[in-house]
């Protein structure tokens, strides 16, 4: 059935403001922004006094309510297509780490037949792979007998068996001296970024020239600055054509180096990601990441030997300490969390902005100065909201 959303303030992504429109959708699809419209060919839902924003993409994360999608079942899956949605988080990149072939190519069967869009739960645009192809120095809560050297056929053959795209590759470049590899990445089609990696300065310059597109948690598993060696933290800092990533917990990055980060990165290349483990929306206790252990206590995940292992945040809560520490307004912040991360992936034609013929994924807030969740809307149809959904067996 039609509906229409009267009487809000609709973000319009091009010019980072709110304007007064109505909305109006049809079954899972935004149908038309008008300033006016005769209401009785709708269903009616009253906005007055509240904020319409895009549904919440986010492009890396591993799984949460004690799932990860290295090992959820279809069953599974599903059912943290219904958490994610409950945070806000209406589109995302299913998230793999470093696993076996015969894992990852397990996983990705799982993932794919999980992807038609359900309304009320978040849709599962693609496949993140975030291991194998790590430099050891950097591996972070990568398992290092896990990890492989660029192979240019096997990364064909995962592409070609994680199929459909969106293919999103993350990657150490220092290993691929000659390019090959990430050049059978971007000729796939997919998109490459990169990853735990301890590339200089211009090794990663060269990357972006070759077609690298993001940089995965900038800072995090990243060779550190030095004013001799800028590294690859800087060249994500300075690189105004790619797209950096940001985990903006308060633990992988400090906040004061989140707002050094937000004055250098243009506006519309800045990504906030969870890196979320399955741990995400569950209480503290004992899991795991691509098969290591890990520890969760007072929602801060590490591996057993003290390396942060993702984290237990979810995109919406990323949003509000994004503001909190730059001080930016709703307005300012919003793409970060949006149509950045859709432009990013290259899903910009189905989510990340509120406009005609994209998926009806949007939140409703009460305000935005201090922003709070009214009704989140996914694939056209209201998510029914509840504390949390987590697995009953460890």
């Amino acid at each position: 059935m039609r509906k229409l959303f009267q009487g809000g303030s609709v973000f319009d992504s091009s010019s980072r403001t709110f304007k007064k429109m109505n909305m109006i959708t049809d079954g899972a699809l935004i149908e038309s922004l008008v300033p006016d419209r005769d209401p009785e060919d709708c269903e009616v839902i009253d906005c007055t006094g509240k904020f319409l924003v895009p549904g919440l993409v986010d492009v890396h994360t591993h799984g949460r309510s004690g799932y990860d999608f290295i090992s959820a079942s279809a069953e599974q899956i599903d059912l943290m297509r219904r958490s994610y949605a409950m945070k806000g988080t209406t589109t995302l990149m299913a998230t793999l780490a470093s696993a076996p072939l015969d894992g990852l190519f397990a996983a990705a069967e799982r993932i794919n037949g999980n992807r038609t869009p359900k309304p009320g739960t978040a849709s599962i645009a693609g496949i993140h792979l975030e291991g194998r192809y790590l430099n050891p120095e950097k591996k972070g809560a990568h398992a290092p007998e896990l990890l492989s050297s660029p192979d240019d056929g096997q990364i064909n053959t995962l592409l070609e068996r994680m199929c459909p795209l969106p293919i999103h590759v993350s990657a150490a470049p220092e290993l691929d001296t000659e390019g090959s590899f990430i050049n059978t990445v971007t000729s796939f089609g997919a998109t490459y970024g990169i990853a735990h990696t301890n590339a200089t300065y211009e090794e990663a310059t060269e990357a972006v020239r070759r077609g690298a597109r993001s940089f995965t948690h900038t800072f995090n598993c990243m060779r550190q600055i030095h004013h001799r060696e800028p590294g690859c933290a800087v060249c994500s800092l300075l690189s105004d054509e790619a797209y950096s990533e940001f985990i903006c917990d308060g633990e992988h990055v400090r906040p004061e180096m989140v707002v050094m980060a937000s004055k250098m990165k243009p506006a519309d290349r800045f990504v906030l990601v969870t890196d979320s483990m399955e741990a995400a929306g569950c209480t503290d206790g004992e899991y795991s990441i691509g098969g290591l252990p890990v520890t969760v206590k007072n929602g801060r995940a590490t591996t057993h030997d003290g390396v942060l292992a993702g984290s237990t945040l979810d995109l919406f809560t990323a949003l509000i300490n994004y503001m909190k520490f730059t001080g930016f307004t709703l307005e300012e912040a919003l793409p970060a969390a949006t149509s950045n991360p859709s432009d990013m992936v290259k899903i910009s034609d189905v989510c990340g902005r509120l406009l005609p013929g994209l998926r009806a994924d949007f939140i409703i807030l009460d305000n935005k100065e201090d922003p709070n969740i009214s009704e989140i809307y996914a694939a056209g149809e209201k998510v029914p909201l509840q504390r949390s959904i987590e697995r009953t067996e460890k």
